[in-house]
C-alpha cells in the first residue's frame, strides 16, 4: 500500500507533528500505507461499498498485473535482473532534487549501455528511482516484443 500512496502523492497531503515532520515522516511506508486505508474507507462511508470497490480495484490494477506477469517487487531488481539476461550494461541511475526540505521533490534518470532507458519523480530518491527503473523495463520490453524472431 505504501508504494501506491506514495505514487498517488499521499504524502505530501498528510498533516504531521514536528517530530514526524522532521523525522522524514511524509515518506515513511507505515504512516503512507495507514493514510491510504484511511482514504479507502473515506471513499467507503462517503460513496459507497461499489465506488469502494473500484477505487481499489483501479488502484490494484498495476500491482495485480505485475503478480500474474511474475513481477512483484521492486523494479529496480527487475531491472537489473533483464539487463543481466540480456547482457546489458548494469543500470545506473542520476538523482535530483528541488523544492524546501518539507516538500521535496526527486527525480531519477536511469540510463543503460549510455542510454536514458527512464525517468521519473517521486518523494523519495528511492520512489523516483522505482518510478523510473519501471518505466526502463517498459522501453527494454517494448524493444524486446518489436524485435525480430531469431
Amino acid at each position: 500500500m505504501a508504494p501506491i500512496a506514495a505514487e498517488l502523492g499521499v504524502g505530501e497531503a498528510v498533516l504531521l507533528g514536528k517530530g514526524e515532520e522532521t523525522s522524514g515522516g511524509r515518506t515513511k511506508d507505515s504512516i503512507l500505507a495507514d493514510c491510504l486505508e484511511a482514504i479507502i474507507a473515506a471513499v467507503y462511508l462517503s460513496l459507497g461499498l461499489k465506488a469502494a470497490t473500484r477505487f481499489v480495484v483501479g488502484l490494484l490494477e498495476d500491482p495485480i498485473e505485475a503478480i500474474a506477469e511474475g513481477r512483484l517487487g521492486d523494479p529496480k531488481n527487475w531491472l537489473q535482473e533483464l539487463t543481466a539476461q540480456l547482457n546489458l550494461d548494469f543500470p545506473s541511475y542520476t538523482v535530483s532534487d528541488r523544492g524546501p526540505d518539507h516538500a521535496k521533490v526527486f527525480s531519477a534518470e536511469v540510463t543503460v549501455g549510455g542510454e536514458v532507458l527512464g525517468r521519473g519523480t517521486g518523494t523519495s530518491k528511492k520512489i523516483a528511482e522505482r518510478v523510473a527503473a519501471a518505466a526502463a523495463l517498459e522501453v527494454i520490453e517494448s524493444r524486446q516484443s518489436e524485435a525480430p524472431a531469431t
